[in-house]
């Protein structure tokens, strides 16, 4: 029972909070503001951590390929967002990925590594993206995408971390990622 509450609790909490890392939402200069941006907006944050927990219950090389995926398509899609080069829908497949990243771990879906790094990499375009095209053209670019890459691995290590602890525990696996789903879906709606 006490399971069921806090997990109400949280998704309530999750539905209150705006999504702000989107394109245009504030300025950035440098390591500390590309550090803090995947922190700025649930949606990063809870993608990132969703792409650990995936990998942990993937296990075996998806431990180091999907969190290396997307950290390493993430900076190709902030370069294409820095220099300008329109993607469409980029608020959709960030929330999209949110869903798609929940809903997999609810579902406990088993793939091959091959297909979860192309699933990863796909979303990573977006959340790059994102990063990119905040970073204003005197930004120290360098600095902004340090930051906001060590944010996004030490976001893909909690998630790996979460998962380790509750690896005996699949039920609360498949749980975080109702949550997890479910605050995507109330992001892409606000």
């Amino acid at each position: 029972m006490r399971l069921k509450h806090s997990l109400l609790v949280i998704s309530m909490m999750v539905a209150a909070m705006p999504a702000l890392a989107h394109t245009g939402s504030h300025p950035a200069s440098g390591f500390g503001d590309g550090f803090a941006h995947p922190f700025g907006g649930l949606d990063h944050t809870l993608a990132m951590v969703a792409v650990g927990l995936f990998a942990a219950v993937l296990a075996g090389r998806a431990l180091w390929a999907l969190p290396a995926t997307f950290a390493s398509i993430m900076l190709i899609g902030g370069v294409i967002g820095f220099m300008g080069i329109e993607i469409p829908a980029v608020e959709a497949g960030i929330a999209l990925s949110v869903i798609i990243f929940g809903a997999a771990l609810a579902a406990r879906i088993r793939c091959r590594i091959s297909v979860a790094m192309m699933l990863t990499g796909i979303f990573a375009i977006f959340h790059g993206y994102a990063h990119g095209a905040e970073m204003p053209v005197e930004a120290a670019a360098a600095h902004y995408c340090i930051g906001f890459v060590s944010a996004t691995v030490l976001l893909h290590g909690a998630g790996l971390a979460f998962g380790a602890v509750l690896s005996p525990r699949q039920m609360i696996h498949r749980l975080a990622g109702v949550v997890i789903s479910i605050a995507g879906i109330v992001l892409s709606l606000s």
